[in-house]
């Protein structure tokens, strides 16, 4: 299998992650990425074309003539990526775009797991003639959860125990999108669990928690991911099975059976009862972010095997294997995030190599006319670290942390404070 070509779809963290594992595999001759960042630009070779821009993916595949897109973000694959690849007979590690309306569509995968027997909250579809005061009182007890029922970039859900703010969003949502979604409120812990699957069989990875929360002590805006640690041990052993039985199981039984099924990696968002009930929040039908960055370190057996097979239909013929370590990660965040990050400023401090055991994650960088570091997102880098503990991990990620540099920047300094 020695001397395959992979094109990375993305240019955050995960893919710089992504690039990253992939680079270590003994399989690969050549990894390129679209448009990558100046972390992926060292391990691979960045193309201009934008992850958005479905038709120049395909052009680029066709070009490098590649043996596999691994597919970073939800948009393109809801616009059709992966089968306008599959139709030129290129595999693709990422859904077709009907499912990934599961991520795209909340109604969507609220129907599906209904129609599979999930457990999830229960919901109400709102649109103009409906009664939204009957239907606020029906979940009246908690804070009231609201849902677009569209790709909103993370910024798609206000959970609010104000009536008046919760009305008022629903109203603007129908306005927007001509329906919305109000959920009942799940109390419990939340926790993430990443899973490969194909039309052959599933791998679940080891399950991870992440800090949406601007700041220490989860306050503040929510953001895209403020740091993440893995495995998680509020999902324990017995946890883990009652999600693979009641959730990951009836879900790839479903999507194996399609003509077309699911091929790629399903982010299972839990929230995990007292009881120790799992329920979930959400699906994403990509890796998480900074989820991914945390998971993949933590795979023992080589991510291009994994991939490729899971593209094939072939994942039922590698037998994974994962190593006994944590691991933690903790993202550097520009000024003003998530509200309005300023970009453009230099990154001082970054370590010349990485670690087997340390490491920076680029996400949101890039070079200026000088060939300097400068930061281009609201998420800029993160620090990243394996060890025998959640504290051990973390001791390492926040060390190499505090020798980074970068005007006017934040970072939480309590990721993973649940498992230490």
């Amino acid at each position: 299998m020695a001397g395959k070509s992979v094109l990375v779809v993305g240019g955050g963290g995960r893919e710089h992650a992504l690039c990253m594992k992939l680079s270590q595999s003994k399989n690969i001759a050549n990894i390129h990425c679209c448009p990558g960042n100046a972390g992926t630009a060292i391990i691979a070779t960045n193309h201009t074309v934008q992850a958005s821009d479905v038709n120049g993916i395909v052009d680029l595949s066709l070009e490098l003539g590649v043996d596999l897109v691994v597919v970073g973000p939800e948009a393109p694959l809801c616009d059709g990526l992966s089968e306008r690849l599959l139709d030129n007979n290129i595999p693709c590690f990422g859904p077709h775009s009907k499912l990934a309306n599961l991520e795209g569509s909340k109604l969507y995968a609220k129907e599906i797991m209904n129609k599979v027997g999930v457990p999830t909250a229960k919901y109400h579809v709102l649109s103009n003639d409906s009664d939204i005061d009957s239907a606020l009182d029906d979940f009246s007890n908690n804070p009231w959860v609201v849902k677009r029922d569209v790709l909103a970039g993370g910024k798609g859900v206000v959970v609010t125990s104000n009536r008046q703010e919760a009305k008022d969003f629903i109203i603007q949502s129908i306005a927007n999108d001509g329906k919305v979604l109000l959920e009942a409120f799940l109390p419990g812990e939340e926790a993430s669990m990443l899973v490969v699957m194909d039309g052959s069989g599933f791998v679940c990875l080891p399950a991870s928690q992440d800090h949406k929360r601007a700041f220490d002590g989860d306050k503040g805006p929510n953001t895209g991911g403020m740091g993440a640690y893995c495995p998680a041990p509020v999902v324990t052993s017995d946890i883990k099975q009652k999600t693979i039985s009641r959730i990951v199981k009836p879900m790839h039984d479903y999507l194996s059976s399609l003509d077309t099924p699911y091929r790629g990696v399903l982010y299972v968002g839990l929230m995990i009862t007292e009881e120790g009930d799992p329920n979930v929040v959400e699906f994403n039908v990509r890796f998480g972010d900074p989820e991914c960055q945390i998971t993949l370190p933590l795979i023992k057996t080589d991510l291009f095997d994994l991939l490729y097979s899971a593209s094939l239909d072939k994942l039922s013929e590698i037998d994974v294997k994962f190593h006994d370590l944590y691991a933690l990660t903790v993202v550097l965040a520009a000024e003003g995030y998530p509200a309005k990050p300023i970009k453009g400023r230099r990154i001082i401090g970054l370590p010349e190599s990485d670690s087997s055991d340390c490491w920076v994650n680029h996400a949101g960088t890039g070079v200026d006319n000088e060939g300097q570091i400068i930061s281009t997102g609201g998420r800029v880098l993160s620090c990243s670290a394996t060890g025998d503990s959640v504290y051990e991990a973390a001791f390492k990620a926040y060390q190499m942390m505090d020798s980074i540099s970068l005007e006017g920047s934040h970072f939480r300094k309590d990721i993973g404070y649940r498992a230490v």
